[in-house]
């Protein structure tokens, strides 16, 4: 059959399904593409082929028009955490500038372990006209692009500069992209001439082709391992990580609590793999943890980790754990997690390894040694704080909490607002809470809403609304999804938190001495720094301008409203609220290493060197004793 190397990448992917647990669906079930030279020819033709010719490759690949391409990615990633990564989609951009603005996206999706095939256009593959608009000239060689940046943020990467290479190319992002514990960006840098290139293919690239995701078992001698150690623990705590929902072991993980006792943490990631008020549910651990889950850990003597990365902020920068000989189980489905405090490694599908555990402890139940009451109390505190004459970014999450739907679904990324979300957040319903926190990346949650939005539209359990929180540091960077948003007619809800500058950064920088210094939106005053008068930004008016339909409140009540008339609506909508950045948050007991200057002529940070000192003396190495 012959055509061309973009139309085949076309046909090639209608034809790609998953399946998991006897569901088959579709793998890619959509394209997203900002068009411009390298591509609007080859990958561009080939889309609008597929669009006018419904179903005449075996399916339809839509195309989603996005306006910014880091935005885009962070879409993709945003569908394919909300599909539990059984399905994702691809991303298609020009060349040179339009490529490398992926190259966040690609960072966040590795980082994540979010499946994304990106497909950057290239320089020309025979040279002819090099160099051309927008390609890097390299004097130590002609075979490198900026497409190479991709290499090291994506889990598979190929160019293919001649047709007979796309074969190979493609079975090797799939099988990337489907692999459990492996998976992330894909890159396949596509240089333009060859992209319109025509080839004679073999029928059978276009076959229906369906990838099984794998659901490993441990094996019994790990197992056994495993078992033997925390059946010897005194006080074992287990941390799910979003390994549990990507498996959907939620029922796996309420089985194993219920059968054994043991108390279960969160991350981020695993927020509400056991829902807040599950008697065995303790809230978040480390950094940004509750108070609850971070005593349990420092005393605990064995910790189980169940699909978790172990990010510094799980382990408050390996402070969290301090009993002097606690030993680690780690269930993962990839062995660089697994591996990870020297832990007993049980390499297995979460879902699979939580019900062998279980079997594997028959009999043995620990009882419950943690009283939640004060710190629920607490939380109350927060979200009825009373603050005024601004509220409090804790008030406007309350609020938040309490007035949408159990299954609406929260997306957050940067900020502060992370931050008190895993602290406070009270999650319901196992897909509610959607904090990307390993790349923690500004401008991802409008994007990542949009793809969440997507995603839940075609959930079998029927749709879902999507919350986008966005304070204004975050909005500046990228707002530009709301226009495809509303291009589409996919509605979302916005809430922006204008507090005038960098809430987590500037409470960051207080802490380390550093006077909250570069953190606030203002005129430049006559001491040279920011600390003028508030900048006359206008968030509201930006997003209304943008099509989505915009509320000003001002109080909470406005705010609880203003919540009711968003779920009601039917177009994007979004509510803007003022807060006060100064406002109190709950001390999660916890730390965070982020040095401090070892001398300064400041008082305020060698004030903070010393408290730094002090902390950094509980910090544990991975192998070894701290230095004196």
């Amino acid at each position: 059959m012959r055509l061309t190397v973009a139309q085949a990448i076309v046909r090639f992917l209608v034809n790609q399904w998953s399946e998991r647990d006897g569901e088959e669906q579709r793998l890619v079930p959509g394209c997203f593409g900002i068009f411009g030279h390298g591509n609007v020819a080859g990958m561009g033709q080939a889309l609008l082929e597929v669009a006018d010719s419904p179903g005449s490759y075996g399916g339809e690949l839509p195309y989603h028009l996005a306006r910014n391409e880091q935005g885009m990615v962070h879409a993709a990633v945003g569908y394919a955490r909300m599909r539990d990564r059984t399905q994702f989609l691809a991303c298609t951009a020009s060349i040179g500038p339009g490529s490398t603005n992926m190259l966040t996206g690609a960072a966040l999706a590795t980082t994540n372990r979010i499946p994304v095939l990106l497909l950057p256009s290239d320089v020309f593959a025979t040279r002819v006209a090099s160099p051309v608009l927008q390609e890097i000239e390299r004097a130590d060689g002609y075979d490198v692009s900026v497409n190479d940046a991709f290499r090291p943020l994506s889990v598979f990467f190929d160019r293919v500069w001649r047709p007979e290479q796309l074969p190979a190319a493609l079975l090797g992002a799939m099988r990337a992209l489907t692999d459990p514990a492996q998976t992330g960006a894909a890159t396949i840098a596509l240089p333009q001439d060859v992209q319109a290139e025509a080839h004679d293919w073999p029928e059978e690239l276009f076959a229906k082709r369906v990838w099984h995701l794998a659901r490993p078992v441990p094996e019994p001698a790990a197992l056994a391992r495993a078992a033997a150690v925390i059946a010897g623990a005194q006080r074992p705590l287990l941390v799910a990580g979003g390994g549990v929902h990507y498996s959907r072991a939620s029922e796996a993980l309420a089985r194993f609590a219920e059968a054994t006792g043991i108390p279960v943490a969160d991350t981020q990631a695993g927020k509400g793999a056991l829902l807040h008020d599950h008697p065995q549910a303790v809230g978040g651990v480390g950094s940004t943890g509750s108070p609850v889950a971070n005593a349990l850990a420092r005393e605990a003597d064995v910790v189980i980790g169940v699909g978790t990365r172990w990010s510094d902020f799980t382990t408050a920068s390996r402070t969290a754990f301090q009993h002097p000989g606690v030993r680690f189980v780690n269930l993962n489905v990839a062995s660089l997690d697994a591996a990870k405090h020297g832990g007993e490694m049980v390499l297995a599908d979460a879902r699979e390894g939580l019900d062998a555990l279980t079997a594997a402890l028959d009999g043995r139940h620990w009882e419950q040694t943690w009283d939640a009451t004060a710190w629920n109390a607490e939380v109350d505190r927060a979200f009825h704080l009373g603050h005024g004459p601004l509220p409090a970014q804790t008030e406007v999450l309350g609020t938040l909490n309490e007035e949408i739907d159990p299954r609406d679904v929260v997306v957050q990324a940067a900020g502060s607002m992370p931050g008190d979300l895993q602290m406070l957040w009270r999650a319901r319903d196992r897909k509610g809470y959607h904090v990307e926190y390993a790349f923690s990346c500004m401008g991802y949650e409008i994007a990542g809403a949009l793809g969440v939005k997507m995603a839940a539209r075609v959930d079998p359990a029927g749709d879902r609304e999507v919350w986008a929180l966005v304070g204004d540091g975050s909005y500046l960077m990228m707002a530009s999804e709301i226009v495809t948003a509303v291009s589409e007619g996919i509605k979302l809800n916005l809430v922006l938190v204008q507090n005038h500058g960098f809430a987590s950064i500037g409470a960051l920088s207080e802490s380390l001495g550093s006077q909250r210094f570069g953190t606030s939106y203002r005129y430049r005053g006559e001491s040279g720094r920011f600390d003028g008068a508030v900048l006359p930004v206008d968030l509201a008016a930006n997003a209304e301008s943008l099509g989505a339909e915009v509320i000003r409140v001002r109080t909470i009540e406005e705010f609880r409203d203003a919540i009711k008339h968003c779920r009601a609506a039917t177009r994007t909508t979004a509510i803007h609220i003022e807060t006060d950045p100064l406002a109190p948050v709950p001390d999660p007991d916890s730390w965070w290493d982020v040095p401090v200057s070892e001398v300064s002529a400041l008082e305020s940070t060698r004030d903070a060197r010393t408290t730094y000192e002090a902390r950094k003396a509980a910090q544990r190495p991975l192998i070894g004793r701290n230095a004196p």
